[in-house]
């Protein structure tokens, strides 16, 4: 499992907070998730109070073997506090010196409106709704206020709530010189099946309620455990194909331009020729920082990797953040 830490950018100052980790491999990885609401148009996070420490910090925890850090966070909070939250905009990762090295802990945005935590008794005894103010007067570890502060800005610049945009290459499929049939009937090789799983298990974390893909055979494939999983509507669109991206550019990227059209999560996958027409498109809803973060060399994406931006739910054109994971390693 690799994966690139998302990068947020704010598109008025062009300021940017990385969520990259300081220089060097952490010891231990962990991750969590801010959940925050509304209320009146105030904002309230959501605290939880740890009886082996006697302290307030986020819902968080290590990683698990097989795991991505983004399906860590959506599993340490559904266990500690019982909430099933997607991911929203990544926040700053946190580094901190532990008896075993330096910790790093991933964190995301998660909304949760309507949402009610019940703590599990043991790792977490009590939660707490509160201003961002109060919770910086209550969180016990000092670098806990950093994504705190980041979570707060994205608010009160209107771009804290967002929607998921991701972008996926199909998984590996049989070799082109070893299948003699129509190209789009191409399957998956061994590995790109077991790819198509790890993606699956991936974009759980943002739970897209829309899947687009190429029709041809190794894209439907790629996308097809999540979309069994999940009952998600697939939508078939010619304009994602190698074919139709080759004699028609255009109409790729007018698909792609369509994606923000429903505000709504969404996956789109597709091939390897056709992602520079859909990066370029993309990169015109990007402030400068983040669109020179997106891959400009072939092969863009390997393999079952994925692109998961976020779009601002006040202004449908922007997008807010960038993370890039490969969810499978073979």
């Amino acid at each position: 499992m690799t994966e690139d830490a998302g990068i947020l950018e704010d598109s008025a100052q062009q300021s940017s907070t990385e969520t990259v980790p300081p220089a060097g491999p952490a010891d231990v990885l962990a991750a969590g998730a801010l959940c925050w609401r509304a209320r009146k148009g105030r904002l309230e996070v959501l605290l939880i109070h740890r009886p082996r420490y006697d302290d307030w910090s986020w819902p968080k925890g290590k990683m698990d073997p097989g795991e991505t850090v983004p399906e860590t966070a959506v599993r340490e909070v559904r266990e500690e506090i019982g909430l099933e939250i997607t991911l929203g905009r990544p926040l700053p990762t946190i580094r901190y010196q532990v008896a075993a090295g330096a910790k790093d802990v991933y964190y995301w945005a998660a909304k949760a409106d309507g949402m009610r935590a019940i703590p599990d008794g043991k790792e977490v005894d009590a939660v707490m709704w509160c201003a961002p103010e109060k919770a910086l007067e209550l969180l016990s570890n000092p670098s806990d206020r950093e994504p705190l502060e980041a979570l707060s800005t994205a608010h009160g610049r209107g771009d804290l709530d967002t929607w998921p945009l991701i972008i996926v290459r199909h998984a590996k499929a049989k070799p082109r010189s070893a299948w003699s049939r129509a190209e789009g009937d191409r399957p998956l090789a061994a590995t790109g099946r077991r790819q198509a799983l790890a993606v699956q298990r991936l974009l759980m974390a943002w739970q897209p309620s829309r899947i687009v893909s190429s029709p041809w055979l190794r894209c439907v494939a790629t996308v097809s455990p999540y979309v069994k999983a999940t009952g998600t509507k697939l939508k078939l669109d010619d304009a994602l194909t190698e074919a139709k991206h080759q004699r028609h550019p255009r109409k790729t990227a007018a698909s792609v331009e369509g994606l923000f059209d429903k505000h709504r999560p969404v996956a789109v996958c597709t091939h390897r020729p056709a992602l520079p027409t859909v990066l370029a498109q993309l990169a015109g809803h990007m402030p400068g920082r983040l669109r020179a973060l997106l891959p400009e060399t072939d092969p863009y994406l390997t393999p079952g990797e994925m692109i998961v931006l976020q779009v601002s739910a006040s202004n449908n054109s922007r997008i807010v953040s960038y993370e890039r994971y490969k969810p499978f390693d073979d």
